[in-house]
């Protein structure tokens, strides 16, 4: 009897809670069919494999880390050295401006999302190829791969913003009620990391050249998001194009709620934010379309 793998997970679950001493039936096959063409997403499976997204995103956090001089502390180095070099050459000798606030403080507010952005997309872009593996032997949704990277670079996160808040100490920055809009900005910045990552682990499973234009792409994309310098630059008549970029949006709402000093950036947002659900669903969809490929492409 062939099921789907929605059918066969339902079934699998009820074997596994039989009170002991039943009796099952061992009689049905079950046969895994790949799908075909344009298929709906699967949602529900992608639940009922949680437990191994978290067993992937510790194993990729225990990954980075093993056997390196520093460990944890390449979190703190890398926004933190970034945004040294930001502040001699864009600060300083630049004279770029930072909206009224201390220039350390304006770029390393945006190098946070950057570098959850950044490193997310560069692990997800690359996640498939470095899990052949797995992919290869035993089945479960493909989707959970690419996912993990993301969620494991939340504690990269999580360690630069300790720094970010002893930054604001020193240079007597005090949050304002913006604050509380904070996880919106950052739920943003992870829908967009997913959308992006998706994209680029489907192509680069399926075309092997992306592997060597990613780490291009996330360079030029840093330039093209105000990172080292405000959107206010940018003309007004060019900023809903702007706002195409999904980091926009974010980085400038991170700005906004963090330091209150710049006025909610709603142009940005009602342009990005629907052009990063656009490219996280299509994502998805092509992801489900082109996996029933990856063991034979890997």
């Amino acid at each position: 009897m062939m099921l789907t793998t929605q059918q066969a997970n339902t079934l699998a679950e009820q074997t596994r809670r039989a009170p002991a001493g039943a009796v099952v039936d061992e009689s049905t096959n079950v046969v895994l069919r790949p799908s075909n063409g344009w298929n709906a997403l699967d949602l529900r499976d992608l639940w009922n494999y949680r437990e191994l997204l978290y067993f992937l995103a510790v194993r990729d956090v225990s990954v980075r880390y093993k056997q390196t001089l520093l460990g944890a502390a390449w979190a703190i180095l890398q926004p933190v050295l970034t945004m040294i070099v930001f502040s001699v050459f864009f600060g300083h000798l630049g004279k770029i401006p930072s909206d009224g606030i201390p220039y350390p403080i304006f770029a390393f507010c945006a190098l946070l999302p950057w570098q959850l952005f950044a490193s997310s997309v560069t692990q997800s872009g690359n996640s498939l190829i470095s899990s052949q593996n797995l992919i290869t032997k035993v089945y479960f949704p493909r989707l959970v791969i690419p996912i993990a990277p993301v969620l494991s670079a939340l504690v990269d996160f999580a360690i630069a913003f300790g720094v970010l808040v002893i930054m604001m100490l020193y240079y007597g920055v005090i949050p304002q009620w913006t604050l509380v809009m904070l996880p919106v900005f950052v739920a943003l910045d992870l829908l967009a990391c997913l959308s992006v990552g998706i994209w680029l682990s489907a192509m680069n499973a399926m075309y092997r050249d992306i592997r060597y234009t990613i780490p291009f792409l996330v360079q030029f994309w840093m330039f093209i998001t105000p990172v080292a310098y405000p959107a206010s630059m940018v003309p007004e008549k060019w900023r809903w194009v702007y706002g195409l970029n999904p980091m926009t949006g974010v980085v400038e709402g991170f700005r906004w709620a963090l330091l209150g000093t710049t006025e909610f950036p709603a142009v940005y947002l009602c342009v990005s934010v629907p052009v990063t659900i656009v490219l996280l669903i299509s994502g998805m969809y092509y992801f489900k379309r082109v996996e029933r490929s990856f063991a034979d492409r890997i």
